[in-house]
């Protein structure tokens, strides 16, 4: 069986429950997750966009600069 992903927009919760109530009826298992979405602005699209092309030895892993100032600083 092949997953999907569906956005909704609910205006109330009432129609939340609506649409899970339908699920069930039909037996689809499905799950709800609570992550929200964002939406870039033009200028910071642009900065991403900028960015794509550029040399990665310019740049460090956020891991790595996670790990370098926990060290550092003793945390």
């Amino acid at each position: 069986m092949e997953s999907i992903n569906i956005t909704l927009h609910a205006k109330d919760d009432a129609q939340i429950e609506a649409v899970k109530a339908f699920m069930k009826a039909l037996k689809i298992k499905f799950e709800i997750s609570k992550e929200k979405t964002f939406v870039l602005s033009s200028e910071q699209q642009k900065v991403l966009d900028s960015q794509i092309g550029l040399d990665k030895k310019h740049y460090k892993d956020a891991d790595v600069v996670y790990t370098d100032l926990k060290n550092k600083y003793g945390l």
